[in-house]
């Protein structure tokens, strides 16, 4: 299948707006601590029979092309996982010109502070802090919990596996700059 053709993007678009349209007619589609995205992900990875990349590539291609509709994404994914489970509710309750605002402000500093632990401490300090962030963050995901208790569940993990999971980052941190390396060379 070719993933740029415009009769695939077409059938996304097409997948996106009916999910979204299921889910806001019956949010008890996305089950308790289900994941709103996932689901629209993962319908178009069954009804157009793509690896779950391809799909998330392609969501992210259609949303990007037509702004009406990541509107309507991004509301979904707001009224479940925000509206529904009462949580970040004042960010929820807030416009979009707003919410843009707050997000926009925490990516500047964002980057502005890992910026600042390069300078200040080191690249590997930043790549640790990366690497556990999306490790964290991919356990909450999965397991259905906010970031907080997620990074507490990692932290704990690596506290019994003290060595060996200090060797793997440590492995890791390596290998993603000596590519970087490579890719710059």
């Amino acid at each position: 299948m070719d993933l740029e053709d415009e009769v695939t993007k077409k059938k996304v678009e097409e997948i996106i707006r009916s999910e979204v349209s299921v889910v806001k007619e019956n949010p008890f589609v996305i089950k308790q601590n289900g994941c709103a995205a996932c689901y629209v992900l993962f319908s178009i990875v069954n009804k157009i029979q793509v690896s779950e990349q391809d799909a998330a590539d392609l969501l992210s291609e259609v949303l990007l092309d037509d702004s009406e509709l990541n509107d309507d994404f991004i509301a979904m994914v707001e009224d479940i996982h925000m509206r529904s489970r009462h949580t970040g509710t004042t960010f929820a309750i807030k416009n979009r010109e707003a919410k843009d605002r707050y997000i926009e402000s925490n990516f500047k500093n964002a980057l502005a502070e890992l910026l600042s632990d390069a300078s200040n401490l080191s690249s590997d300090i930043v790549l640790r802090k990366l690497i556990l962030s999306h490790i964290a963050i991919s356990l909450a995901q999965n397991i259905g919990i906010d970031f907080h208790a997620a990074n507490e569940e990692l932290y704990y993990y690596m506290r019994k596996k003290d060595d060996e999971t200090h060797k793997e980052l440590l492995h890791s941190i390596r290998s993603i700059i000596s590519k970087g390396q490579r890719t710059n060379e």
